[in-house]
């Protein structure tokens, strides 16, 4: 590891694989949620054409294309509210329509689809100090409302229906997903590539689901596994002489291939709560070892039942009585 860490070129792409390996899988947790995971390969197509566009423009590529992403991502967004356009259809025209756009122009500067190799595949040796910047900098603009509206956007992921009669401002909280997504997107480009980013974005939260569970647990184990897959890859590449987008999604796959024995391990082991003995033909149950206390910020989804509130919670309804739990 001290040999890496020597070389200038490799601190910066580990520092830029840590980053992306954070927030990848902190808006993918979000995007799974919602069932769109094939979105970041749309919107790594959207990003095409902004790189496209930079090249012809002669400007840098990352702001240019996050621009060109964001503004995609927002058009797309506004048509589905809009019923003018299916979810599938908004995806398709983000592949077709952004990577024709990138491939032209890209052709008419001269520059060729060679040049846009690094960002299909990642090329973490080029990153530089002014790259690296720009990455941390849009990596707090995505890890702060990913964090910190995580209530509302679980909320709104979960069931739009409900979270509108809540009062929440469901177009807005959508739009903001697809656009972190967008961001997210072109920040990995020069780590795992614009055709490999919706892997890292998809597979660390899938690993996470199998081995913990609630949406908080979750979210945090997605983001570990992330860095670890990340970090790791472009370490082993440096090793390995291989492409470090394609090792870490490589990784991220291994990790949740070995989650699947671990997820039946500990399905075996979790009790089953008893039945109350003083009410058998209610249904419910004590929910043993509860230490979470649910709320109107806890970021589970309430439910009306009745003259109280449920809580859906690890694929179960928990209700509060007296000084525990029940589930219904």
């Amino acid at each position: 590891m001290t040999e890496i860490l020597s070389y200038p070129f490799m601190q910066r792409a580990l520092l830029a694989a840590l980053l992306t390996g954070l927030i990848a899988p902190a808006i993918g947790t979000y995007i799974v949620q919602r069932r769109l995971s094939l979105l970041g390969d749309g919107l790594g197509h959207v990003a095409i054409a902004g790189v496209g566009l930079a090249l012809l423009t002669g400007q840098a590529p990352i702001p240019v294309a996050v621009v060109v992403c964001v503004a995609g991502a927002i058009v797309v967004e506004v048509l589905r509210q809009r019923g003018k356009a299916t979810g599938d259809v908004g995806l398709a025209i983000l592949f077709y329509g952004g990577l024709a756009a990138g491939v032209l122009m890209s052709g008419i500067a001269g520059a060729g689809t060679g040049a846009l190799s690094q960002y299909l595949f990642g090329s973490l040796t080029t990153v530089t100090s002014g790259d690296l910047r720009l990455v941390g900098i849009l990596a707090v603009v995505v890890l702060v409302p990913t964090l910190g509206l995580a209530p509302q956007l679980f909320a709104v992921c979960s069931d739009e229906e409900f979270a509108r009669t809540q009062g929440l401002p469901v177009r807005f909280y959508n739009v903001a997903i697809v656009v972190l997504a967008a961001v997210t997107v072109t920040l990995a480009m020069r780590t795992v590539g614009l055709l490999l980013v919706s892997a890292l974005m998809v597979v660390p939260v899938a690993a996470a689901q199998n081995l913990v569970r609630g949406f908080y647990a979750a979210l945090a184990c997605a983001m570990v596994v992330g860095v670890l897959v990340a970090v790791g890859g472009a370490a082993g590449s440096f090793y390995a002489d291989t492409a470090p987008g394609a090792l870490i999604v490589v990784l991220a796959i291994g990790v949740f291939a070995l989650s699947w024995p671990v997820s039946a391990v500990l399905g075996r082991r979790r009790r089953v709560a008893p039945v109350l003995p003083d009410s058998p033909a209610t249904g419910h149950v004590v929910t043993e070892g509860h230490p979470h206390q649910h709320g109107d910020r806890c970021g589970h989804q309430p439910v009306r039942h009745g003259d109280h509130t449920d809580f859906l919670h690890e694929g179960h309804r928990h209700a509060l009585h007296a000084d525990h739990y029940d589930e219904h």
